[in-house]
């Protein structure tokens, strides 16, 4: 059996991407940290497709829990390869960095860019031996252009894209390919608090984005069909940055 793991896939793009690779025919590994419900909504959304899938719970900041919980799954099911890896997870703790705590610091950075390194190397081996992957990393427009009040989750991203670019060259000759996608504003809960109608006005496209127009980007990547494309950032912001 053929298997997704996002993590971060009980809510919003994570969601999304669960379903739309659920309906490229994975059985889908649904990550979250804490919130069982809406990882259970998310389930019976791709059972409704008429997909397969399962919880995975673990924090992907706590490397002990990745290797305990993640390592465990690959140890016990080595008839299934984890063919696709989507880092999704993340957490925003927005503050000007005069104000900003070092748990505010801390906490983004581990979730972000720990937990790509924790969820990633507990996959990737399985991925070289049988000389095929994909994996894609979600990062932000905050990581590429830098956004005022997030230093810390700018920082994040953009650490997770220079180890996407680094990773791509790594393991490139053994068919896993390594991608980043950057959204911009996406409807998601993450985004809920902010001024949705005047944000809006300085995109191009004069919208926010969806969480399956950010899957559908996700698919491709996770496809055969962008088996030469690697180490690159897609940008998915309506214009608002080239």
């Amino acid at each position: 059996m053929k298997c997704a793991l996002v993590t971060g896939g009980s809510r919003g793009i994570g969601r999304a991407v669960c379903i739309k690779m659920a309906e490229a025919g994975y059985h889908i590994l649904i990550n979250y940290k804490g919130n069982e419900a809406a990882a259970l909504e998310t389930l019976e959304a791709i059972k409704a497709k008429g997909g397969t899938g399962e919880l995975l719970p673990f924090n992907v900041g706590d490397a002990a829990e990745v290797q305990q919980v993640l390592g465990g799954w690959v140890e016990n099911n080595k008839d299934q390869q984890i063919e696709v890896l989507v880092n999704n997870a993340g957490i925003r703790e927005d503050s000007l960095m005069f104000w900003m705590n070092e748990a505010q610091w801390g906490n983004v950075l581990n979730i972000s860019l720990n937990g790509f390194f924790n969820v990633t190397k507990q996959v990737l081996n399985s991925m070289l031996l049988k000389r095929y992957g994909r994996i894609i990393n979600m990062v932000s427009l905050s990581g590429i252009k830098g956004l005022p009040g997030q230093t810390n989750y700018s920082a994040a991203k953009a650490g997770v894209i220079g180890a996407t670019k680094a990773l791509a060259q790594e393991v490139a000759k053994r068919g896993v390919t390594v991608n980043a996608i950057a959204p911009g504003f996406i409807k998601t809960d993450m985004t809920a608090e902010l001024n949705e109608k005047e944000l809006a006005a300085q995109v191009p496209m004069n919208r926010f984005g969806t969480p399956e127009e950010v899957a559908e980007a996700v698919a491709f990547l996770a496809s055969r069909a962008a088996g030469y494309i690697t180490g690159e950032v897609l940008n998915i912001n309506g214009g608002l940055h080239t």
